[in-house]
């Protein structure tokens, strides 16, 4: 079964507080790159980085799966107003947003943090506490300039690998190789049962 990379970062649209144009553009070649090395995309279904992540996987002919805080899909696009067109899957949670992002975050292999505020500082602690894999794209505001500081206030260890990167292309090399490490080693941050491949990973 292919490696689920969630790409956590605010639905806010450019412009609303911190979110810039290229915190946009690294949240689209994250998602690009997740595409290109054959793994599937989970995010918040959502606008802003979630929606611009899965924008750069359809470019790369990936597959999105998208987890709404809605019910159902009309309540996804009428309450909402959230978007459909970049998604191959939609789950409708029907837990609205501090319950969705604990099945958008543990229905991950590894998250990515790109900008954010607070839900995605929630989704990062989820997954902290969770003992996972973390990626950080430096330089894209938010929450993911803050994530070290954060750790340090925390104080407590979970097992948690968290890894820094300026360059989307890397830090999605990063995050996939570690996971499969910690997966050969026995670690069992992947929580299914079968074994995940991931094609150009090396």
């Amino acid at each position: 079964m292919k490696l689920r990379i969630g790409v956590m970062g605010s639905g806010l649209e450019r412009g609303e507080y911190n979110v810039t144009k290229k915190a946009l553009r690294l949240a689209y070649e994250v998602g690009k790159e997740i595409a290109r090395h054959n793994c599937i995309l989970v995010n918040g279904a959502c606008h802003g980085i979630p929606y611009e992540s899965s924008k750069g996987a359809k470019e790369a002919d990936g597959f999105v799966i998208g987890v709404s805080p809605a019910g159902n899909l009309r309540e996804h696009v009428t309450k909402y107003k959230f978007p459909t067109d970049t998604y191959d899957l939609i789950v409708y949670t029907g837990f609205g947003f501090k319950g969705r992002n604990v099945v958008n975050v543990t229905n991950c292999d590894a998250i990515i943090i790109v900008g954010g505020h607070v839900g995605t500082l929630n989704e990062f602690t989820i997954a902290y506490d969770e003992g996972m894999v973390v990626g950080v794209m430096q330089g894209s505001g938010g929450i993911a300039d803050f994530i070290d500081d954060i750790i340090k206030i925390a104080s407590k260890k979970t097992g948690a690998t968290v890894i820094y990167e300026k360059d989307p292309h890397e830090l999605v090399r990063k995050v996939i190789a570690e996971v499969i490490k910690k997966e050969k080693s026995g670690e069992r941050l992947v929580k299914r049962a079968n074994h995940h491949t991931c094609v150009n990973c090396k």
